[in-house]
């Protein structure tokens, strides 16, 4: 049992809250059942050190027998350790040290993807990882993050793709400009989500949406500046019919996501 929450093990892990150490290590911090469970059955090779309370990890058995399955030790901790170690308030009983895993652009286009989200300068962990939750829940092939986005990696944006981050590609620290021409070498349309752009139910009624589509969505305060936007082929704009002054960043790429993916289907 590791009841010390001042030992150099538990400061080291700790301190992976932090971009810097990130950086250094190369390791993140994965913290809760459900996206160490998630780990767990995709990609367990990542995982480098994994700790639990005996607690939780009675309660969550299956998290047992697949760190088990893996060859993983459990290393048992007190909640206090576990509080020291974990950026959330409410950790849930587990913490567990990955490798960080991001893949290169040029990989995702050479799989002839039909849907991407790309986030340029989107800097809220919470919108970004939402957004990465999103592409998954809609069956996108990839998400992209360029370098003026949130570090994938923040304990923040972990959290909010609740798992997602092991179920599709997501590339890092790309430029704009690349990754659009990449895009379009793939046969892709660039949409740009922007309030300036055309009515989405317009772009709808078109068919433009059953083409293959690289989304593009901007900064939450600033949206897309100019000239990202004359990058884009066309931009679109979610429509407000009620009395509110816009829609949250996150809202409006999920919308946006599964009207390409209702259009790819149909």
């Amino acid at each position: 049992m590791l009841d010390n929450p001042r030992s150099p093990r538990v400061r080291a892990v700790a301190k992976l809250a932090k971009k810097g150490a990130r950086s250094e290590t190369g390791l993140f911090l994965l913290e809760g059942p459900q996206a160490v469970g998630e780990a767990l059955t995709y990609s367990p090779e990542l995982i480098v050190e994994l700790y639990a309370t005996p607690t939780a990890l009675e309660r969550y058995g299956d998290i047992a027998q697949k760190a088990a399955a893996a060859s993983l030790d459990v290393d048992f901790v007190t909640e206090q350790v576990l509080d020291t170690m974990a950026d959330t308030v409410t950790p849930q009983g587990f913490v567990a040290v990955c490798r960080q895993f991001p893949t290169a652009v040029k990989e995702i286009f050479a799989a002839r993807p039909r849907l991407i989200a790309v986030l340029e300068e989107v800097r809220d962990p919470g919108n970004a990882g939402t957004i990465i939750r999103a592409a998954d829940a809609a069956g996108a092939d990839a998400v992209i993050l360029t370098g003026r986005s949130v570090d994938l990696y923040n304990p923040k944006v972990v959290r909010s793709t609740t798992g997602s981050l092991f179920h599709l590609p997501v590339a890092v620290d790309a430029t704009l400009a690349d990754v659009l021409d990449r895009a379009r070498e793939a046969g892709l349309q660039v949409l740009a989500a922007d309030i300036k752009g055309d009515d989405l139910l317009d772009v709808r009624t078109a068919g433009l949406l059953s083409a293959p589509t690289a989304w593009l969505f901007g900064n939450e305060a600033r949206g897309l500046d100019d000239d990202d936007l004359r990058q884009a082929d066309r931009a679109v704009s979610l429509p407000i019919y009620g009395q509110a002054e816009s829609l949250n960043l996150a809202t409006a790429a999920s919308v946006c996501l599964y009207e390409s993916a209702f259009a790819h289907r149909s």
